[in-house]
């Protein structure tokens, strides 16, 4: 009771409730295999194998036609993108044509491997502006792995030329590597450009190809 006699309602001191653990505290699971953990052999052949499935993927795009779950698991190899194999095929076409260019070979590695990111770049702000559904790295991926045909036509002709030399010859071999590289390559892009934008999008992936295949045959 106050001093005015006014008896005031006491209210009890609330302490905040003990602190209970949890019965049972989630477990962490360490078996789970990091890449952290791994050795530096078991990372290259973890790359070697991502490479080497990409280049399946995108080298035979006659996937793209069957079953949707295929496609859902294409789409998700491309999805993970790298740059480790295109630029291996890039360095190894670059280095094949300034072996056959002679003195000029400095000159055509540079003019080579610039062209191959500068053209992959392009190609890709155009099907990006065309309204693409498509990421800037995961097109520069793919266009650079259809590149390995060219790469392989480059090595042929190598061979070749130090046998013999034969116009036609060359001819039909960069011919069958650049059809194989546009098809390739249209096939990935048409999924994700709509259709009436699609030949707006493959005009770019035409010419890229086409100013490689010249290169390889000059």
């Amino acid at each position: 009771m106050s001093m005015d006699g006014q008896v005031r309602a006491t209210h009890p001191i609330q302490f905040p409730p003990p602190f209970n653990p949890l019965p049972h505290p989630p477990q962490i699971d360490t078996q789970t295999p990091t890449t952290l953990d791994e050795s530096i052999p078991e990372t290259i052949l973890r790359d070697l194998h991502s490479v080497s499935s990409k280049l399946r993927v995108v080298l035979l795009p006659s996937n793209f036609h069957q079953t949707s779950y295929e496609d859902n698991q294409t789409l998700k190899i491309l999805k993970d993108w790298d740059l480790w194999g295109p630029l291996l095929i890039c360095l190894g076409l670059s280095i094949v044509l300034s072996i056959d260019a002679g003195q000029n070979g400095a000159l055509v590695f540079s003019a080579v491997f610039m062209l191959i990111w500068l053209g992959a770049g392009i190609v890709t702000l155009n099907a990006q502006l065309l309204g693409g559904s498509i990421s800037f790295f995961q097109s520069v991926c793919v266009l650079g792995y259809c590149v390995f045909p060219l790469f392989l036509s480059a090595v042929i002709l190598l061979i070749i030329h130090t046998f013999f030399e034969s116009i036609i010859l060359d001819l039909i071999v960069v011919v069958v590597a650049f059809v194989w590289s546009t098809r390739a390559s249209v096939v990935f892009i048409g999924q994700f450009i709509s259709e009436e934008r699609k030949t707006l999008a493959v005009y770019p992936v035409f010419f890229f190809y086409v100013f490689l295949s010249w290169m390889i045959l000059i």
